[in-house]
């Protein structure tokens, strides 16, 4: 347990600088506390101690206002930034170096007793207020945008945006870091249909001018040529 405290107080000032002491982190952090408490709980739920370990889940989310499932799988060095209104459902599946911001939904999509909430996989990034639905996995090294709604497969080294999310796929290459916070550098593919849709309007625009100029130049000339056979 003490190393399991060491390790996600170290992983809180890895990945937020605001961070400034170990107190700060262990008394202040909301994150952290719903951390500590989902082992807990599925330490219980693991047992048999179902009702009191879904007692202990209540408690952190009256607590921390971040509720895990105690029947949820979470990895190693996963970070809750803020937290407020994280929901995670209980088999959801969530890898290590996970990290995720407020808002965030790993929600599911059946009422049969089945799985029915996501996978996620290592080095994973989840922007504020995504929403990720169903039994979908999401690759290793993938970044989701805030706002997104995932309800499809992600794969590996991914970037996805938009309501429904879309996938824009990344080389291995690009995630030079193993952990990549970089969650607003996002592309944009309805901003870049318009802006291609704009510039094809103009093109015919312009084609549509010069094939008018030509055309009155013919009805010029075929004038010119009437009155000179007159």
């Amino acid at each position: 347990m003490f190393e399991v405290i060491k390790e996600n107080i170290k992983t809180a000032f890895e990945r937020d600088p605001a961070a400034r002491s170990t107190l700060e982190i262990i008394f202040l952090y909301p994150g952290f506390h719903a951390i500590l408490l989902h082992r807990l709980a599925r330490f219980l739920w693991n047992k048999g101690f179902k009702l009191l370990g879904r007692a202990v889940s209540q408690f952190s989310r009256t607590l921390t206002g971040i509720e895990i499932h105690p029947g949820a799988q979470i990895g190693r060095r996963f970070f809750i930034d803020h937290g407020m209104g994280v929901v995670i459902g209980e088999t959801s599946e969530v890898g290590d170096d996970v990290t995720i911001y407020h808002g965030v939904t790993l929600g599911g999509t059946s009422t049969q007793k089945k799985k029915r909430h996501p996978t996620v996989g290592d080095h994973v990034t989840i922007g504020a207020g995504a929403k990720i639905l169903g039994p979908v996995n999401i690759g290793h090294h993938s970044k989701i945008g805030a706002g997104s709604v995932v309800i499809t497969d992600v794969p590996p080294y991914s970037t996805v945006v938009g309501v429904p999310g879309r996938v824009t796929s990344r080389s291995p290459q690009e995630c030079e870091m193993p952990i990549d916070l970089e969650h607003t550098e996002l592309p944009d593919p309805e901003g870049n249909a318009l802006i291609a849709l704009g510039n094809k309007v103009q093109e015919l625009c312009e084609d549509i001018n010069r094939l008018r100029d030509e055309l009155e130049k013919l009805k010029s000339g075929d004038s010119g040529s009437d009155k000179k056979g007159e």
